[in-house]
């Protein structure tokens, strides 16, 4: 997966990807090549006081140091460019795949779950693409070139080098292969600590409500600690690979003075060319260093990969057509032609032979007890999900059939739960509309019931709203997403639930406002309080996923015993309306 992403999202930065190359070729061999001037100017220069000798090497080896430095600094720059522009595409793709997911795939992966693969798995992976580009080229070449220029200086030593090798590779390998493991635990628990973190926050209000700080404060110290307990494991393991990496320097560094002493004693070696001998040995084990550290970073980088991967191979169960119709005229007629849903796993559809109309101009409400299917049979209008069975039509076009774009455009959805975003009342108002002038806004604000507190805010149109609407009340941010979809002017209104937070003296006014304003588009109302929708031209009861009744207000009353069960609950709050 690490080298499929990696290939998928670093190709088009080839060419950088090859200038870096060059610049990492160029500063190894300037860095190979400076320990051989430095033994040349030791053993013929110093050792014979040629002074004239010295300042000439000496020179050469600032040329070559210079071509080192102006190297290492490009290549980390391209370097660097390559590895962000890689992560800004991958978590481009990520946010434009999440974007595209319908809801069963949002719940299949969770929100705290693509948050951090969108943030911290993009980053694990993007580092290690810095570090391949910076470092990994580089490490082959000095090791290669180190080991070509050790053997040139004294062959007799080589043996040392294959002997430090051997001993660092395998000292790290073990290290590595218990370290892996632990990375993808790690990815998951850091998920986990989302997660809780996010309910809490989210939650504040009903966690203090029911005084359940202590219980949320242990369960997050619970989810922390698991963190904790993994992240130290992985740290022991990796507070040893230094000590180790410095232990088989060192002892390196010891065996060639020590046996390179008796060769130059006896006359095999000069000084200089041990010294030069004991700075490629470094040079290889450096490079080995550096491979290793690739190696512990590529474990954690190939899980994050993993989950990259998933999210971006995941196809959302609402494909866009192939074909897709474009251009529909514009009734706003919607048909229900004996849809079916069932969700995944589950042994029942949660809804079944649900047959209805909408029409322009006309009001349809449903009405039914809690999880008998409302809010889904909702969803499939604007395809948040794709029914199981049968058939959602928009003005005679199945909706599998249309233009994604074009069916939102055509529907105005106000949500059970309302959500805004952060920013103004203006951007929020405007999401569907972004032309629309200030005019627009307080006729939608106005018809929604929400031109009193809207005016009441500092800068009105203008006043800040917080992540979620959370500065304002449940009843405002419903009146606020009611005035949103107003503004759009849509051709299909549905309403989900979205009256709750009202009391009935506002629910009154609003509805009546609403009644003028959307009296040419068709108007789906899902409502818990029978004064919400007494007035709609049509009710529809549905008990356990089914339409069980049918009719005005009068008739169902008549007619339908569950609808008359739910009027008898309401009697008081309806005598309270009339």
């Amino acid at each position: 997966m690490l080298v499929k992403l990696i290939n998928r999202y670093v190709r088009p930065y080839w060419p950088l990807l090859l200038v870096v190359l060059v610049l990492q070729t160029v500063a190894t061999i300037s860095s190979l090549y400076l320990p051989t001037l430095n033994a040349r100017i030791i053993d013929n220069g110093v050792a014979k006081g040629d002074t004239h000798y010295i300042w000439v090497h000496g020179v050469d080896m600032l040329g070559w140091s210079l071509a080192q430095v102006i190297a290492q600094i490009g290549a980390a720059y391209l370097g660097s460019r390559v590895a962000m522009s890689f992560g800004r595409d991958v978590r481009s793709a990520l946010f434009d795949r999440v974007l595209s997911f319908s809801s069963r795939e949002v719940n299949r992966f969770g929100a705290p779950s693509l948050i951090t693969r969108n943030t911290n798995d993009v980053q694990q992976v993007q580092m290690l693409v810095l570090m391949t580009a910076i470092m990994m080229i580089g490490a082959p070449i000095t090791m290669v070139g180190g080991v070509v220029m050790a053997l040139r200086e004294d062959p007799g030593l080589s043996w040392l080098i294959l002997v430090a090798v051997i001993l660092l590779g395998a000292a790290v390998g073990f290290l590595v292969s218990n370290v892996a493991p632990l990375f993808r635990m790690m990815q998951t628990r850091i998920d986990g600590i989302n997660r809780v973190l996010r309910e809490q926050i989210s939650g504040i209000r009903v966690v203090r409500a029911f005084v359940r700080e202590p219980y949320e404060a242990q369960r997050f110290g619970r989810t922390n600690q698991d963190l904790t307990d993994v992240t130290l494991s992985v740290g022991r393991w990796m507070a040893a690979i230094f000590p180790i990496v410095m232990f088989v320097m060192n002892l390196s560094s010891v065996g060639v003075l020590w046996f390179g002493a008796y060769r130059v004693d006896a006359g095999h070696i000069q000084i200089g060319q041990l010294t030069a001998f004991l700075t490629y040995i470094m040079q290889i084990l450096m490079s080995v260093m550096m491979a290793t550290m690739m190696l512990i970073m590529a474990p954690r980088a190939s899980v994050s990969a993993g989950r990259i991967m998933e999210v971006l191979t995941t196809d959302s169960t609402v494909v866009p057509p192939v074909d897709a119709v474009t251009e529909i005229r514009t009734a706003g007629e919607i048909r229900f032609d004996g849809v079916e849903f069932t969700y995944p796993g589950a042994e029942e559809p949660v809804l079944a032979d649900i047959t209805f109309d909408l029409q322009p101009g006309k009001t349809t409400a449903i009405i039914g007890s809690t999880g008998s299917g409302k809010t889904t049979l909702v969803n499939l209008i604007p395809r948040l999900y794709d029914a199981t069975g049968g058939s959602v039509l928009v003005d005679g076009v199945d909706v599998r059939d249309l233009d994604p774009d074009l069916l939102w455009s055509k529907v105005g959805l106000v949500p059970q739960k309302p959500y805004l975003f952060s920013g103004t009342v203006a951007s929020n108002l405007r999401y569907g509309k972004p032309e629309a002038s200030d005019d627009e806004l307080w006729h939608a604000l106005r018809v929604a019931q929400a031109e009193d507190f809207v005016r009441d805010m500092d800068g009105q149109l203008d006043a800040p709203i917080s992540q979620g609407g959370t500065n304002v009340s449940g009843g405002q941010r419903q009146r606020l997403s009611i005035a949103r979809a107003l503004v759009k002017r849509p051709d299909v209104y549905v309403f989900d639930d979205a009256f709750s937070a009202l009391d009935v003296a506002t629910d009154a006014r609003l509805r009546a406002a609403l009644a003028r304003e959307t009296g040419r588009a068709a108007v789906l109302i899902v409502a818990q309080r029978v004064s919400t929708i007494r007035g709609a031209d049509e009710i529809l009861v549905i008990d356990d996923g089914r339409i069980v009744g049918r009719g005005t207000h009068d008739q169902l009353l008549d007619t339908n015993p569950t609808y008359a069960e739910i009027v008898e609950s309401q009697l008081s709050a309806e005598e309270a309306a009339a």
